[in-house]
């Protein structure tokens, strides 16, 4: 944290820049606000950059949110008069056009493709729990909370037993897709895995006819069951500026018989020569294999989740390791997918990619720490959506000119971590009578669902670990 003891000699370094700057920034007082003058960078590269830096990182941290606001309104400000409009994926370039885009068409926030499933988890052959499953039914916890507007394309059969945010297509030729997940309680020494994941049944694949013809700022493609078909993703990439993938959505193969999840390689997948046309692939460690990891750098970014030791986000040219948050194991369900909510929930808000990756691993500890789909409380959301308001403004006047700089730790990057490790102080204050976040998972009880669901008499694992994703 920043304290008010900051020595003379930074207060009066910064003040003389701001001085020397004022003129360029004519915007005056907002909203009865005092106007707070940060010079924007660069800094001229005297021997002191990198300490005013992060003395300015750290004053960034420590103002009120009234202020962080005028600050990002200021700089935007700024950017149009001096730069044009900005855009956070190119990094403060015109925005890209991909495919058969039509600058003159309004793009919309986000599209998330992928659809919802039913979940069984089964521990020692008893069902411990059922509830609504799937990544798209975590990524939307995630991005509602964060308030990301997007649309989702997900497909059900006339048998889904939920309410949602977000109403799925009704399919009326198939059923909902319904996965068991097997855990046995034997010390992680002797089990293989973490779990068995066994398709019982699955909807019918969203088809490329079923996506809007609107334009979109980013795209996800978030299947689990085998639903997005090339063609589909090739026309996600048409209509989407910046697409992120996960590797689940491409390279999982079902046994016919009994429906368990296997893996076959990228290159095997079809889905192998849409590569260089996706932002970023996320993939687990024991999904990595599959990948190919240093050849698909060369084509996109790579983000590898390895449940205890964080996550790495590898680049054409580089790669960096981003630790994760402490956290008890309860359900390692749909961590992977919560993280990528995160990470791109932080990623289009103008974040650094490893602040947004420390994002995403935040999620992912949140999510292992409850059975089935989690729910965030109200009170933590709105304590990270300020955190992450603030970073947003370190990361504008940061400003990196060269695209690799992007993937650079920001210099309030450890400050972060430490503010979103404190929030969760929040959860202790007596939990019991906390808000939570809105998002409707009330099962609706219909004859093939006429159990209630059920809630675990004790842990899937018992562990404590450090962990993101499972």
């Amino acid at each position: 944290m920043f304290h008010e003891s900051v020595s003379g000699s930074v207060k009066s370094s910064i003040n003389a820049k701001n001085q020397s700057l004022s003129k360029r920034f004519a915007l005056q007082r907002m909203n009865g606000h005092p106007f707070i003058p940060l010079p924007p960078p660069p800094f001229s590269k005297t021997p002191h950059r990198s300490f005013i830096q992060k003395a300015k990182a750290a004053f960034i941290l420590a103002l009120p949110l009234e202020s962080v606001a005028l600050l990002i309104a200021r700089d935007k400000l700024h950017r149009q008069q001096h730069q044009g409009p900005s855009d956070v994926f190119t990094k403060r370039k015109p925005p890209m056009v991909i495919g058969n885009q039509d600058p003159s068409v309004p793009t919309r926030r986000g599209l998330i493709v992928g659809n919802y499933c039913h979940d069984v988890l089964i521990k020692d052959d008893v069902v411990m729990t059922e509830s609504l499953g799937g990544a798209a039914s975590f990524i939307s916890a995630v991005l509602d909370g964060l308030s990301i507007s997007s649309d989702y394309i997900a497909k059900v059969g006339t048998d889904f037993a939920y309410t949602v945010n977000h109403p799925p297509i009704i399919s009326s030729t198939s059923n909902t897709t319904l996965f068991h997940a097997y855990f046995s309680s034997e010390p992680s020494e002797i089990r293989r895995q973490d779990r068995i994941l066994k398709r019982v049944r699955c909807c019918e694949p969203i088809f490329p006819s079923d996506l809007p013809e609107s334009d979109f700022d980013f795209g996800m493609a978030i299947g689990v069951a085998g639903e997005i078909l090339p063609e589909t993703l090739e026309k996600l990439l048409d209509i989407c500026k910046f697409v992120f993938v996960d590797i689940q959505a491409l390279i999982r193969e079902f046994d016919c018989v009994d429906g368990t999840v296997r893996l076959v390689r990228l290159e095997e997948s079809g889905f192998f020569h849409l590569l260089p046309r996706i932002g970023f692939l996320k993939a687990s460690a024991e999904e990595a294999p599959y990948v190919d990891v240093e050849a698909a750098r060369k084509w996109c970014s790579v983000v590898v989740t390895n449940g205890k030791d964080g996550c790495k986000v590898y680049w054409k040219d580089g790669e960096v390791q981003i630790d994760p948050f402490p956290a008890v194991q309860v359900d390692p369900t749909g961590a992977g997918d919560s993280f990528l909510g995160g990470f791109v929930a932080g990623f289009v808000q103008g974040l650094a990619v490893p602040d947004a990756a420390l994002l995403g691993n935040y999620f992912g500890s949140l999510t292992v720490g409850q059975i089935g789909l989690p729910k965030f409380d109200l009170r933590l959301l709105q304590r990270i959506k300020d955190e992450v308001q603030k970073m947003e403004c370190i990361s504008c006047h940061e400003r990196p000119d060269d695209e690799w700089k992007k993937f650079v730790k920001s210099l309030g990057h450890e400050q972060f971590r430490a503010l979103l490790n404190a929030a969760k102080s929040i959860l202790q204050e007596c939990p019991w009578n906390l808000p939570r976040s809105s998002i409707p998972v009330e099962p609706v009880v219909h004859s093939q669902y006429s159990r209630q669901p059920k809630l675990l008499p004790d842990t899937v694992y018992e562990d404590p670990i450090n962990t993101a994703e499972s």
